[in-house]
């Protein structure tokens, strides 16, 4: 029996509702489902579709430590910037970008309110294990 792919992702979250505006307004997600005062699961909840991905958001305690441990979106090579605007302006934190090996493609890196790390990527993996295997002596960029 194979897996069919990833059915969804969650994240535990003080706010849903804050959680709810980074996704949908910071990254045009779309709301599907709210629990409000009717738990079906372990806390409430709400639902999200983004880029045809299953997101759920469970109030909760978050986690306490920042880590690099991510959650990798794909965007096109034009989109950062926009993202990047959207993003600051709800108050999300955006980092620095890391050293890059040039030809992996691009990242907008950022934290929710929750210590949740999060990219936009614009390279895929097939480009990537291509300029790996070409090896580092093309150097590197941002």
């Amino acid at each position: 029996m194979p897996i069919e792919g990833v059915s969804h992702i969650t994240f535990i979250v003080r706010d849903l509702d804050r959680m709810a505006e980074l996704l949908c307004e910071g990254l045009g997600a779309q709301e599907v489902y709210d629990s409000k005062a009717k738990n079906f699961s372990l806390s409430r909840e709400k639902f999200f579709v983004l880029g045809g991905t299953w997101i759920a958001a469970m109030e909760g305690a978050s986690p306490a430590e920042r880590s690099y441990r991510h959650l990798a979106f794909k965007v096109s090579e034009q989109e950062p910037p926009e993202f990047e605007r959207r993003l600051r302006a709800l108050g999300a934190e955006v980092k620095a970008p890391r050293p890059r090996v040039e030809g992996e493609g691009r990242s907008l890196y950022f934290y929710d309110f929750d210590n949740h790390l999060f990219e936009l990527h614009t390279g895929t993996l097939a480009q990537r294990l291509q300029r790996y295997a070409e090896g580092a002596s093309a150097g590197q960029s941002r």
